[in-house]
């Protein structure tokens, strides 16, 4: 493989590599442990514009029941109650603008929308790098996040001991790949 990571030379439409791909978060308890969970299901693509990334884009969708938390009583609960799976099946982004922050970082501002409810967020990205893989394919690799209010999304704990934190952070570590 070989490694490059000129922003000129990235410039295509790229489709996420869903093996080398994850979409996780973590919700905070106001006391004990965090919950880390990720998506299974997802697909996405971007435009990255070397020259120009404020011309960049970016799409993801998610599928709602692919939710993982290593706890089946507690992913089936997030599934319906939490994220309205039978209503809402999938979570998405929309870019509507990028900012490079530095030599290799960046801004992705855009709509998220869970539940039905559509919210501007900004996620923060790093180019850790790119590669050409053994059939000759561009990759590129980005690790980036966002903390969210879950509230603004209308993700309510109804639990009486409101022991969930109302901030749950995205995480999220992407590799795609430039398309022909």
């Amino acid at each position: 493989m070989t490694s490059t990571t000129v922003l000129p030379d990235l410039t295509g439409h790229y489709t996420l590599d869903l093996a080398r791909t994850r979409i996780g978060f973590v919700a905070r308890h106001t006391i004990g442990p965090a919950v880390p969970g990720q998506f299974g299901r997802f697909e996405g693509g971007a435009y990255l514009d070397g020259g120009d990334p404020s011309r960049s884009s970016a799409e993801l969708t998610i599928q709602t029941g692919s939710l993982q938390t290593s706890n089946g009583q507690r992913d089936g609960y997030l599934r319906g109650k939490y994220l309205n799976l039978a209503g809402q099946p999938t979570i998405t982004f929309t870019s509507s603008q990028v900012k490079q922050a530095g030599e290799t970082t960046f801004e992705l501002t855009g709509d998220l929308t869970i539940r039905g409810v559509t919210n501007p967020i900004t996620v923060s990205f790093e180019l850790t790098g790119a590669e050409h893989d053994p059939s000759g394919s561009l990759l590129v690799h980005f690790k980036g996040g966002a903390t969210i209010n879950r509230k603004d999304w209308g993700v309510h704990w109804a639990a009486a001991t409101g022991l969930v934190g109302k901030t749950v952070a995205l995480e999220l570590d992407v590799t795609a790949i430039r398309r022909p």
